[in-house]
């Protein structure tokens, strides 16, 4: 007799940096940076360093799922969030990954948990809009560039209005995602968030120096 999909419960290492400035006060905001798909917890620190005030302390997670991926200076290593395989799971995981970094930073003294911050690219944003529909109470404000959005976001019965800022940024000649999709995932974010805003960009699906001036001075506000 065939026992399909049996499960067994183990643990794995979930990877982080951590940037905590000499003039940062204690307790200091937290930037959280969530990297997109491919990338790794380095490449997100640097942009989240651009564009976050020099007194924060900065956290840079990445994504659980290893791959190698081609570069122009050959195979790299890159790293994901999801895969189809039960992604509901992933989703989990990025949750209690959030979750536990701020816990963490804040038992030390480091953070102040009412003032922290999610900043994700690509395959991060979907992600972290799903955080902050059943974590809003977590973060003060959210950034998200080039991604897309819950696909369940008029379905799911756990999402509770998430009224923090909001920023979602996006370029007009993306890889990825087509302008209707955009304006679709613009249109619904709008209706669903209180405190929204969005701007269009001259831009591939990448991060440019414009949208981290403009991230940067969203952030200042606080």
């Amino acid at each position: 007799m065939l026992h399909a999909d049996l499960t067994l419960k183990t643990e794995i290492s979930l990877y982080y940096d951590v940037l905590v400035p000499e003039s940062a006060a204690k307790p200091a905001p937290l930037l959280i940076a969530v990297h997109g798909y491919g990338a790794h917890k380095r490449y997100m620190m640097r942009e989240a360093r651009v564009i976050a005030p020099r007194d924060w302390v900065v956290a840079s997670i990445q994504g659980p799922h290893q791959h190698y991926r081609q570069t122009k200076e050959g195979y790299r290593i890159g790293f994901g969030w999801l895969t189809d395989h039960q992604p509901e799971e992933y989703v989990r995981l990025h949750h209690k990954f959030i979750l536990d970094v701020i816990d963490k930073l804040a038992d030390e003294g480091t953070i102040d948990p009412s003032r922290v911050f999610l900043f994700g690219f690509s395959q991060a944003c979907a992600l972290n809009f799903r955080f902050a529909f059943t974590h809003g109470e977590s973060i003060r404000a959210l950034i998200g560039v080039c991604g897309g959005i819950p696909g369940d976001l008029d379905t799911n019965p756990v999402y509770k209005t998430f009224d923090a800022e909001t920023f979602y940024l996006y370029g007009d000649d993306d890889e990825f995602y087509t302008q209707e999709q955009f304006a679709n995932f613009n249109a619904k974010l709008a209706a669903s968030l209180p405190n929204y805003r969005s701007k269009h960009y001259t831009a591939k699906h990448e991060i440019t120096d414009e949208m981290r001036m403009d991230m940067k001075s969203f952030l200042a506000a606080f």
